[in-house]
């Protein structure tokens, strides 16, 4: 037995002669017989294998310790021992245990948290009509390259979302919304190459692009429709053809549908002897939505461009997209008017001729083709929708779809772009319009700029830019600004200009503003350019340009701006006042819009629950950031705007006075213990 335990110890460990193995040498030369002898002649004992001294038996065998490199059979030595099993086993139960627990806390994470805003929530959408915003190749007209020249400017403003309005090869009545080329970019603006190297370029900046599809209409010049007018095999009922009756060599139309541009919407075709109907310009026929291989040729179009990499699209005119078959006449507005005198869009209730039974259903469908898109993770597909139902809010609403189908992500937002009067009550009443009107759970929009509209400086004074600016970033949702609003550009003030609102984009103080260095500019540019422009602004810390982006700085830092309560406090002749909370969190923001004039408000007889002062967080005047005030007198000057802050254990939302007057739309609390958000309050 100790002859065994002797070789055996040898085996295991040996140093040319020594037990203790510090040179961690294993001599494999050596053989059984050499070992027996070594052993006989120095191991006269046991050696005890380990560090505890009680258990050596042999006070001559010197105590084998753990080294590094130690061979299979004394390392198994070692993990035989109590001490490294218990210590193991202890470990392996934890982990055993710990992974259930870990699974578990990780699906109540994933159930708990709420769904996180899409990119097209999370920024501003920034509007570019391209043929003003920069020209490259000094024609005086603005080109894709331009617009990929000029996107640090859209990175300074902490914008992600770039919307370019139409640039289809067009004769460009309409301002290219008459298309005659779905899948072709107009050489006023560059090439297709030059298309896909904007895309690349925004993609590359981490920044999404949107672009108008316009499927109600195309241009008499596209070669669907000269197939049309031919008779030509399929292409033959892709317009709306009807026969004109002919008294004393005057045409008259099937009905008195009028176009939105006014008199008849209805065009004599010399070529095919019929007339076509044109909801616009008689240069824009509309295509049939009732054949379905119309409805094809647009699915088609849609997946054309997302192929190229856009991330969605703004569709345009979709209330004009099916007309009645009947063809009745449309009642009149005034019934005593002489039928034979009518000829403008607002002299007619159009019933037949707008929001067709049908029509949701084709918009639905450009939804799914565009989600089949929507598939790459990081990659969903925005859909826009726009109508302008103006007073008819229902029927606006119904472009969200429904909470079992999903229709366009929200409807463009034009009653802030209609509203003809400023002031705290009427921009109350059309911001309570639109969010008790919303679907439960969807998404709001704001805009107040628009390539069709008066610019909102020149609609309401220059005086009241910067507190417009504060209400589209602070209200829930997502705020469009148009180009130019970010520095305050108004209309060109000249009766001479056709498009006063489409002027070139106000870059520096150079010739045309920076917008062109050649010598022509397709419009003027607005004579204001020497002050009002991008280059000057940066430099000036209360300009226009700084406020917007220290107002979209604080939309994206503040989770309560992006997606907490919003609740109406009060409004009157001068002011609207609302905040914006998050439950679980007791920091809240107090915004005081003011559209009148001087004004000072008690806002603590409002609420009495709210601190006694309050620290203003920021301002329209950049002097007053960072003051504190008392809630119970709050002055605020001509077209100022002010985001307080203050901190509260009693959330407004959960007032019972305040209950009707508060809306969320992507609701989540916050956990202050493990700073996160989830959803059940």
């Amino acid at each position: 037995m100790v002859e065994e335990e002797s070789k055996s110890c040898c085996v295991e460990l040996s140093e040319k002669g020594g037990v203790e193995n510090k040179g961690f040498v294993q001599n494999e030369a050596l053989n059984e017989k050499e070992c027996a002898a070594s052993s006989q002649e120095e191991t006269p004992g046991t050696c005890a294998v380990g560090i505890n001294s009680a258990a050596i038996q042999n006070p001559d065998c010197e105590v084998l310790k753990p080294f590094a490199g130690m061979p299979k059979e004394v390392l198994l030595k070692f993990s035989c021992q109590a001490r490294y099993r218990v210590t193991r086993e202890i470990l392996f139960w934890l982990i055993i245990a710990s992974t259930p627990v870990l699974v578990a806390a990780t699906v109540a994470v994933i159930a708990l948290s709420p769904k996180c805003l899409g990119w097209w929530q999370a920024s501003p959408i920034y509007q570019i009509y391209p043929r003003s915003f920069k020209d490259t190749n000094n024609d005086g007209n603005g080109d894709l390259k331009g617009i990929q020249e000029k996107l640090d400017h859209i990175m300074y403003l902490n914008i992600k979302t770039i919307w370019i309005t139409s640039f289809y090869k067009s004769p460009l009545k309409d301002f290219g919304y008459g298309v005659e080329d779905f899948r072709d970019v107009d050489p006023m603006f560059g090439t297709m190459k030059d298309f896909e190297n904007l895309i690349a370029a925004i993609h590359d900046k981490g920044l999404k692009v949107i672009m108008d599809l316009i499927p109600n209409h195309t241009s008499d010049k596209h070669s669907w429709f000269q197939l049309s007018r031919n008779r030509t095999g399929k292409y033959a009922d892709y317009y709306i053809w009807h026969d004109c009756a002919h008294t004393a060599g005057t045409i008259i139309p099937p009905n008195n549908w009028v176009s939105v541009y006014g008199n008849s919407s209805w065009q004599y075709d010399e070529v095919r002897k019929q007339c076509y109907f044109h909801q616009f310009g008689k240069e824009q026929p509309d295509l049939n939505f009732h054949n379905s291989a119309v409805q094809e040729e647009i699915h088609d179009i849609i997946k054309f461009w997302l192929g190229k990499g856009i991330d969605g699209f703004s569709v345009n005119a979709v209330k004009f997209l099916l007309e009645a078959t009947h063809l009745r006449n449309e009642p009149q507005v005034n019934k005593s008017q002489n039928p034979d005198t009518i000829s403008a869009y607002s002299e007619l209730y159009h019933d037949y001729s707008t929001t067709q039974v049908g029509m949701h259903d084709v918009v639905r469908s450009f939804r799914q083709t565009m989600d089949k898109f929507s598939i790459e993770p990081g990659r969903y597909r925005f859909m826009a929708t726009e109508a302008n139902d103006q007073e008819n809010i229902k029927a606006t609403m119904m472009y969200y779809g429904t909470s079992f189908i999903q229709e366009s992500d929200f409807p463009i937002n034009f009653y802030l772009i209609n509203m003809k009067n400023f002031s705290g009550n009427t921009v109350f009443e059309t911001v309570s319009l639109w969010m008790k009107n919303m679907p439960k759970g969807k998404w709001p929009n704001w805009a107040v700029g628009h390539p069709s509209t008066a610019r909102i400086t020149s609609r309401i004074g220059k005086e009241y830019t910067n507190v417009i600016n504060m209400l589209l970033l602070t209200l829930p949702g997502t705020p469009i600004t148009y180009y130019g609003e970010e520095i305050g550009m108004e209309n060109i003030a000249s009766e001479n200009v056709t498009f006063p609102e489409k002027s070139p984009m106000q870059w520096n103080g150079n010739l045309h503003a920076g917008f062109s260095e050649g010598n022509i500019s397709w419009s003027p540019v607005n004579s204001d350019y020497q002050n009002v422009n991008v280059e000057v602004q940066k430099t000036q810390p209360n300009s226009t340009l700084n406020i917007y982006r220290e107002l979209n700085l604080l939309r994206n830092n503040e989770l309560p701006m992006h997606r907490g309560w919003m609740c109406y406090i009060w409004n009157d002749s001068n002011v609207f006042v609302y905040l914006r909370e998050l439950d679980g969190l007791d920091r809240v923001f107090m915004i005081i819009l003011n559209f009148g004039q001087e004004s000072i408000t008690d806002l603590k007889s409002v609420v009495p629950e709210l601190p006694p002062e309050a620290t203003i967080r920021l301002s329209t005047n950049f002097s007053n950031t960072g003051k504190v005030v008392n809630t119970n007198s709050i002055k605020t000057e001509k077209g100022e705007g002010i985001v307080l802050e203050y901190k509260t254990r009693k959330p407004v939302h959960t007032m019972d006075a305040f209950q009707v007057k508060c809306f969320v739309a992507e609701k989540a609390c916050y956990s202050s213990a493990f700073n996160l958000l989830y959803m059940h309050c």
